[in-house]
């Protein structure tokens, strides 16, 4: 008898993070159901309608509804886009009071109505919530996962690919630490193609300042969008379902999420942005990639930043 596996992904937050990463989903295809959970639930059913009235273009079925946490229970990936937006001027980590209360909230509900899957978390600011996550949950660390810096580090290899006038495909280049201010560019393993970044600079006689200022606009992007729009949105969205897309396919692909460190890095009980092998359990294994001394340093001091957030938390 012919048994069809169906995904089901519940997304939960019907804001502009939220819809773009539904927008995401009907235009990729990755699942077979959607469910979109929001405290508005009309919102949540005026986004329902519109993305069903372009289901004749998605390349592949996907039934899309407004549901309860109820849908949680047969659900094999549980995102979470939901809580309060960063103001103009505000950091991530000042969020961390107010979305945190939502979040006990928020994944109560899901694991009071038997989920058992994977939770991908993007609210702000992402490391503390992916790790408040974990702890409420009771879900294994491999199971609960945050974008980190997924978008940060695609950031980056479009601007050195602007940079090179090369495609941003072929640029080969992690941001890790946390999704914030003291984030970090691992410029030691950066690659151009098959060309060592270090070594396409030397040609061209730059020096340390071009990357310094490739580097500060990178990590600032989200403060000048927010100026100019109000939110980001498009590029996490889209960053969301390479996750999303590497989790339900089993792909094995390398992203740099927000992974719970167990003494990679020689750091433990924390959730940072690192590269990780993502698969259909989730993290399959944190790799732990080889740093100069000064990045060691600059991760040792995200972490410490993170570590000394979260403690009035627990």
């Amino acid at each position: 008898m012919f048994n069809e596996k169906i995904n089901r992904v519940v997304l939960i937050g019907a804001g502009a993070v939220g819809c773009s990463y539904a927008y995401s989903m009907i235009n990729q295809g990755v699942a077979e159901e959607l469910v979109l959970i929001d405290v508005n639930e009309a919102k949540a059913e005026g986004e329902v309608r519109d993305l069903n009235h372009g289901m004749a273009f998605s390349p592949s079925p996907l039934k899309v509804w407004n549901g309860s946490y109820k849908d949680c229970k047969d659900a094999d990936l549980v995102v979470i886009t939901a809580g309060l937006a960063q103001k103009p001027g505000e950091t991530r980590l000042q969020l961390v009071q107010k979305n945190t209360r939502i979040f006990k909230e928020i994944v109560q509900n899901v694991m009071g109505n038997g989920f058992d899957g994977i939770f991908l978390v993007a609210t702000n600011p992402v490391d503390i919530l992916t790790y408040v996550t974990w702890k409420e949950s009771g879900l294994p660390k491999e199971r609960v996962i945050g974008s980190g810096t997924v978008l940060d580090s695609a950031r980056l290899r479009f601007s050195l690919g602007e940079y090179f006038n090369v495609d941003t495909r072929n640029v080969h280049a992690y941001i890790i630490g946390e999704h914030g201010d003291t984030e970090l560019p691992v410029w030691s393993s950066a690659m151009i193609g098959a060309e060592r970044l270090e070594t396409m600079i030397a040609k061209r006689e730059e020096n340390q300042a071009c990357l310094d200022e490739i580097f500060t606009n990178v990590r600032d992007a989200a403060y000048h969008i927010i100026e100019r729009k109000g939110a980001t949105n498009y590029g996490i969205g889209m960053s969301l379902m390479r996750i999303t897309k590497a989790i339900l396919h089993n792909e094995n692909s390398i992203l740099t999420v927000s992974a719970y460190l167990d003494g990679e890095y020689g750091q433990k009980d924390v959730y940072i942005g690192v590269p990780a092998v993502i698969n259909r359990s989730g993290i399959r294994e944190v790799m732990e990639i080889e740093l100069s001394d000064k990045e060691r340093e600059q991760l040792e001091h995200s972490t410490a930043v993170l570590k000394e957030t979260i403690a009035p938390l627990e």
